[in-house]
């Protein structure tokens, strides 16, 4: 059987902790940012975890990770 390719937007978007859990950036961080209160903006600076659907698709995409 032929290797499964990684998608390229995934690759570029997504990373994995240690344990397996998907690691990705926040939304809603390029433009129209006068009306979201500065708390969200705040937040939105660091990275979060993505929840276990999410997960699950995200790692569809990349077969070779762990």
């Amino acid at each position: 059987m032929p290797k499964l390719k990684t998608k390229s937007s995934a690759k570029k978007r997504f990373r994995f902790t240690a344990t397996g859990k998907v690691i990705s950036g926040s939304a809603c961080t390029q433009h129209m940012l006068r009306r979201r209160s500065q708390k969200m903006k705040r937040n939105a600076r660091r990275t979060m975890l993505l929840c276990a659907q999410d997960a699950r698709i995200v790692k569809s995409y990349m077969p070779y990770a762990r």
